[in-house]
């Protein structure tokens, strides 16, 4: 029923409505709510809020905008990746800082071997002078050659490590000033945000406003004309007059 044959209805009273007329679009009024409950699977429009149940996210799909939930709420996910973001560079950090102090200890340790070693090459270098046939003393100096060696490398390859770290904390320091943009681009959406909603604020409270009309006179749509639940809201609106 159209708002000219409703306008028209309510110029007539009640006793110009037609029984059958209102018989016959109960049937369509029908299978339209049966049409409501399909699964979200089958609703092809976008009418039906149960469509969000498969919202994917992506560029090649025009889907509607999501719904206000909280895994899409894009400030709140942005705020909890700062979060994380610093909390778990947090983390790294100290383990960063652990590592670093193991190879610090590590390398006085080598540093003692190193100075024990070339202690005991001056003493056997002395004692093999001083006894040339003596074996053993030779031995021992070529021994502690070797070792003073192996922990000459072993300190290098430590103090590689340690600038490996000393590297890895300064790319760290790029996530804070990740974080940063992240903040002033959390900054900038609340603050439009609150621009947009000072721009579209009213003067009257929506639950004081009048509801809007489904269907004009003139609208070249055939769509959103009005329901039977409309006229049986009406007729029993003019039954309680």
């Amino acid at each position: 029923m159209t708002q000219e044959e409703l306008d028209a209805l309510m110029a007539g009273g009640l006793d110009g409505l037609d029984e059958e007329e209102i018989k016959e679009e109960e049937p369509a009024a029908k299978a339209k709510e049966e049409k409501k409950l399909e699964p979200a699977s089958e609703v092809k429009g976008l009418d039906d809020v149960e469509i969000y149940s498969e919202y994917r996210v992506s560029a090649n799909i025009a889907w509607p905008p999501p719904p206000p939930t909280d895994d899409h709420k894009m400030v709140h996910q942005l705020d909890d990746v700062t979060k994380d973001s610093e909390e778990k560079a947090t983390q790294m950090f100290d383990k960063l800082d652990a590592i670093n102090n193991f190879f610090m200890d590590a390398e006085s340790g080598c540093r003692d071997i190193i100075s024990a070693a070339q202690y005991n090459i001056e003493i056997f270098t002395k004692l093999h002078e001083k006894f040339p046939n003596v074996v053993a003393f030779k031995e021992a100096l070529d021994k502690n050659s070797e070792l003073k060696n192996s922990a000459e490398d072993v300190l290098g390859n430590i103090q590689m490590g340690e600038d490996e770290v000393m590297m890895t904390m300064d790319m760290m320091q790029y996530q804070d000033i990740h974080r940063q943009k992240i903040e002033r681009v959390i900054n900038v959406m609340r603050a439009l945000s609150k621009y947009m909603s000072s721009l579209f604020e009213g003067k009257i409270d929506d639950e004081k406003r009048v509801g809007s009309a489904v269907h004009i006179a003139g609208d070249t749509t055939t769509e959103n004309l009005v329901s039977n639940d409309d006229i049986e809201a009406l007729i029993e609106s003019l039954g309680k007059k």
